[in-house]
């Protein structure tokens, strides 16, 4: 195969110099990197100076193919160690494998932004390594370093950057996933782990695009319970919500909103994000507390809150108490900041004010500009790659 040279001086570069992570005294990395890629690359995907063929003015959230995969593997007995850059495609499992069967496996969710000047970044991508070590221990398996994830999370941008869209269109959607793919046949930890990453352009999550959302708060099925794994972005946590969101969307509804499974009182979380409130321009949003994921986008804005002087309470918060709030919306890495229109509950529904100047509107903006490059990054929340 034939390698495009700038393709690999920008890889080379990149790696060795570019990298936050050789700081880390992780530069070996580099060289594998580089000999995998130079191993897979073709003329037609690794020119650096073109986008795919891609319709970036309406990209929704769908899966669409990029050209590149990272993959590492290990058994139970031992570390992560190299892994490398493939093409895109099916991976080969055995039927007993423990992800099939008894569900091992969590994933995470980062998005790459291109900027005006053409240079690539990640946000806060350490903050989805540590959410993945403390998902694996809740589900007995091994999972890579922080800079093992770093760094492959960084090759993985990397390799499809055509895919990246332009500064405004979207942004690369980044799926690391680390399941139980040795073969087993009774209950127990998987005997081998296999921690991959694909990714997909990607535009806005919800269909509403610039407009608000509309919740339903279930009562009837709940996405989690205390001292289970409801903290944690395991697999097993979403399939479950498929009914309720069905059911929701079916209703004419965005998303689906849930109570606490004790009292059936408290509200948690929607289906794919974090939810907040705002009254008296008091920012209140649930305590995790073992049932609720804590959210990279929602720890950031209660830090961004805190930062533009907003009182942030993180607490219990009833169902009754969010109805007479001033201001509602949604956090999460898909989703970003989405201000929610209307709750419904008990078939009563309830609207909130909307704008660009309320709360949601500011913390937003600021994010958002973070993100750009346009306000300045006083929290080290961006790597570039």
């Amino acid at each position: 195969m034939v390698m495009r040279r700038g393709y690999l001086g920008i890889l080379i570069q990149r790696s060795t110099i570019g990298s936050s992570l050789s700081k880390l005294g992780t530069s070996s990395f580099a060289s594998q990197a580089t000999s995998s890629l130079q191993q897979l690359c073709e003329p037609s995907s690794c020119s650096d100076d073109e986008y795919a063929d891609v319709d970036w003015n309406n990209l929704g959230f769908g899966l669409t193919p990029t050209d590149y995969m990272y993959t590492m593997k290990c058994s139970k007995d031992e570390n992560f160690k190299q892994g490398q850059v493939r093409r895109y495609g099916n991976i080969e499992l055995s039927p007993s494998a423990g992800v099939l069967n008894y569900g091992q496996g969590i994933f995470e969710g980062i998005k790459a932004y291109r900027r005006e000047d053409g240079r690539l970044f990640l946000f806060r991508p350490d903050q989805n390594a540590i959410r993945m070590q403390i998902g694996a221990e809740r589900m007995c398996m091994i999972s890579p370093s922080v800079e093992q994830f770093v760094h492959a999370v960084k090759e993985t941008a990397l390799a499809n950057r055509r895919w990246i869209p332009p500064p405004g269109k979207g942004s690369l959607y980044i799926r690391p996933l680390l399941i139980g793919s040795g073969a087993i046949l009774g209950l127990a930890p998987s005997p081998e782990y296999t921690f991959l990453i694909y990714a997909s352009p990607v535009g806005n999550y919800f269909k509403e695009v610039t407009a608000s959302l509309n919740l339903y708060v279930e009562d009837e099925f709940h996405r989690a319970s205390r001292g289970g794994a409801g903290g944690v972005k395991s697999i097993t946590n979403y399939a479950p919500a498929l009914k309720a969101q069905s059911k929701a969307q079916n209703g004419g509804f965005s998303d689906v909103l849930y109570l606490d499974s004790v009292s059936k009182r408290n509200i948690e979380e929607a289906s794919s994000c974090n939810i907040f409130m705002v009254k008296d321009n008091v920012v209140s949003t649930p305590a995790t507390a073992g049932t609720i994921l804590e959210g990279i986008t929602r720890k950031s804005i209660i830090d961004i809150a805190r930062d533009l002087g907003y009182q942030v309470e993180e607490r219990s918060i009833p169902v009754e108490e969010l109805i007479d709030a001033d201001e509602v919306f949604c956090t999460g890495t898909a989703v970003g900041v989405a201000p929610v229109g209307s709750i419904t509950y008990h078939g009563k529904r309830v609207e909130y004010e909307m704008g660009t100047q309320l709360v949601c509107g500011k913390l937003h903006s600021t994010l958002a500009g973070i993100q750009r490059g346009t306000i300045e990054d006083k929290r080290g929340w961006i790597v570039e790659i």
